[in-house]
C-alpha cells in the first residue's frame, strides 16, 4: 500500500495545552505525560532532555514528538534572539511555564506545546505506537519556520478563532514533522511503514482498542491470518519487538491515561489494562514509568 494512501487516510488531532517560556539559561522539568506530546520551538536556542536519550538541540523551528510517559526536560541556553512579542495564551486557555533563569536574565526560548492523537480508519490511538522521539530539526528552514509568525501573532493577538487558528497550524506542522520523518525511515516511525501491510491492521486494532483483552502471539497471528512464526517474524521487523513487549507499553499508556483523567480507584484502572490484581499492576507500572499509580495520579491531577 503507497504511503501517500496512508498519510491521505491517517487523521491528525493536535490540542494546544501550554506555552512554555524559558528567561536566560535555564531548564524547565516536563513531568510524564499519559499522552504524546509535540514542542514546537519558537524562539530561542537550547536542547530538548529526555531520560536515558542523548540531549537533542533545539532552535527556532525546530518540531519534537515525545511519546508518552516520558519525563524530558526543555534548557534554554539563554541566547538572545529576535524580539517577541508579549503573549497572552491565558485568554486561549493555554497554561503558561514560565521560569527564570538565577542569574542574570539574557535571550528566551519559547515553545508551544500539544498532545497529539493520530487515527486511520477504525484504528484509534496510533500515536500510542510511536516508542521514541520524533525530531525535525532544521534551523532557517523556512516550511517549518513559516507558521512561526501566524502562531506569534494568533498568542500575542487572542480573538475569536485564535485557538482553532493554532490547531490547525500545529497540525500542518504535525503532518510536514511525519511526511519528512519518513521519508528518511526515522526508527520512531518504523510502525508506519508496516501499515503498508494491511493484513496487519487487525491486529494492531485488537491491541490498540483493547489491550485489556488477553492477547497470545498465537491469537494475533490468527486475527492476520499468518501462521505464529511469520506473523512474528513480520512484526518484530516493524516494532523491534515482539506484540507482547508492545502490547505492555499499550497497556501502560493506557493506564496512566485512565489515572490522569478518572477517579476510578487504582483496582479498577488494573482491571481496565487486563491485570487481575492491583499489587502486580503497581509493580508493572512502576517498572516502566518509575512512578507506581498513586503518586503518577498526584504529580498529573485531572
Amino acid at each position: 500500500m503507497d504511503m501517500n494512501y496512508i498519510l491521505d487516510e491517517m487523521e491528525i488531532r493536535v490540542d494546544p495545552f501550554a506555552l512554555c517560556e524559558l528567561n536566560g539559561a535555564c531548564d524547565l522539568g516536563l513531568e510524564k505525560d499519559s499522552a504524546a506530546t509535540l514542542h514546537y520551538v519558537l524562539a530561542g536556542a537550547g536542547e530538548l532532555v529526555i531520560s536515558g536519550r542523548p540531549p537533542v538541540p533545539v532552535s527556532r523551528g525546530s518540531l519534537i514528538l515525545v511519546p508518552a510517559l516520558n519525563t524530558h526536560v526543555l534548557r534554554s541556553f539563554g541566547a538572545v534572539g529576535d524580539p517577541l512579542p508579549t503573549c497572552n495564551p491565558e485568554r486561549l486557555n493555554l497554561a503558561h511555564l514560565i521560569h527564570q533563569s538565577q542569574g542574570e536574565t539574557q535571550g528566551k526560548l519559547v515553545a508551544i506545546c500539544a498532545r497529539v492523537r493520530l487515527t486511520i480508519r477504525q484504528m484509534q490511538n496510533l500515536v500510542d505506537l510511536i516508542r521514541a522521539p520524533v525530531v525535525e530539526n532544521r534551523t532557517g528552514d523556512q516550511v517549518l519556520a513559516a507558521p512561526i509568525e501566524q502562531l506569534l501573532y494568533e498568542l500575542s493577538r487572542p480573538r475569536h478563532g485564535s485557538r482553532a487558528m493554532i490547531r490547525a497550524l500545529l497540525m500542518q506542522c504535525m503532518i510536514e514533522l511525519i511526511r519528512r520523518r519518513v521519508g528518511v525511515m526515522d526508527g520512531g516511525l518504523a510502525w508506519m511503514a508496516a501499515l503498508r501491510d494491511q493484513r496487519m491492521w487487525p491486529a494492531l486494532q485488537q491491541m490498540l482498542d483493547s489491550p485489556e483483552a488477553p492477547h497470545s502471539v498465537e491469537s494475533l497471528a490468527a486475527l492476520c491470518g499468518m501462521s505464529r512464526s511469520s506473523f512474528a517474524q513480520k512484526f518484530h521487523t516493524a516494532y523491534g519487538s515482539g506484540p507482547m513487549e508492545l502490547l505492555r507499553d499499550l497497556r501502560m499508556r493506557r493506564a496512566a491515561e485512565l489515572l490522569h483523567s478518572s477517579t476510578q480507584p487504582i483496582e479498577r484502572v488494573a482491571a481496565q489494562v487486563g491485570f487481575r490484581s492491583r499489587s502486580a499492576f503497581s509493580r508493572a507500572f512502576e517498572a516502566t514509568t518509575g512512578l507506581s499509580p498513586q503518586r503518577f495520579r498526584s504529580q498529573n491531577p485531572r
